[in-house]
């Protein structure tokens, strides 16, 4: 029996982002995928080095790989529809689960267990313990962080669309960055440089070696 789970993945590419709105570029969802993956990477990083955390970096971009796999099968629902009212939300809560079921049953048994909590069907809790729960609220904080480059990426493009989105993304990680440390310094440190040009790029930067770790 072919095994089709792969082959879905690899569709990731053809999913976009951003639905309903104007965008000066299109975003797929495997674009989407490999930068949340390299941002979960980063705020796991900067907890260990720079707050003595020991969280599992590799995990979590893993995690930032798979997170919207289910949006292969359901397609990427806009945010103000999918949130719209509480029966929409658990009406695409619940078809989110059907689809993750559906990409799972195209894996032989034995690496269901291994892709299962990757794809969120097996909870933090019951994958890993705090540890798990805490990475995987990184990979969200990281989920967030992404919409919120791609908002400066159109405004830098002088695309007004997501002007709106901007202002709700950035209240939201401004609330996340009161309780994950490392989010704010990513927000401190490496988002402003977010829309410069690679001319601005190449300007030597970094953290001061008297920054309080606070």
């Amino acid at each position: 029996m072919a095994v089709t789970f792969f082959a879905a993945l690899s569709r990731m590419k053809y999913i976009d982002r951003w639905a309903l709105m104007r965008a000066s570029r299109r975003e797929n969802l495997s674009e989407h995928a490999a930068e949340v993956a390299i941002l979960a990477h980063a705020l796991c990083e900067i907890g260990n080095v720079r707050y003595g955390k020991q969280l599992n970096a590799d995990r979590a971009a893993v995690i930032g790989l798979f997170h919207d796999a289910s949006e292969i099968i359901t397609g990427d629902m806009p945010t103000p529809v999918k949130y719209g009212s509480e029966a929409l939300r658990k009406a695409y809560h619940a078809a989110e689960e059907r689809a993750t079921e559906s990409l799972l049953a195209r894996l032989p048994k034995e690496l269901e267990a291994v892709y299962a909590p990757l794809l969120g069907v097996v909870t933090a809790a019951e994958a890993g313990g705090a540890e798990e729960l805490y990475l995987w609220r990184l990979v969200k904080a990281a989920d967030k962080l992404s919409a919120y480059i791609k908002c400066l990426e159109e405004e830098s493009a002088g695309n007004t669309e997501f002007r709106t989105a901007k202002r709700s993304i950035e209240a939201e990680l401004k609330r996340l960055a009161g309780e994950l440390p490392e989010l704010r310094e990513f927000m401190e440190s490496c988002l402003p440089p977010y829309g410069n040009t690679l001319d601005e790029l190449s300007v030597e930067g970094g953290w001061n070696e008297n920054d309080n770790m606070d």
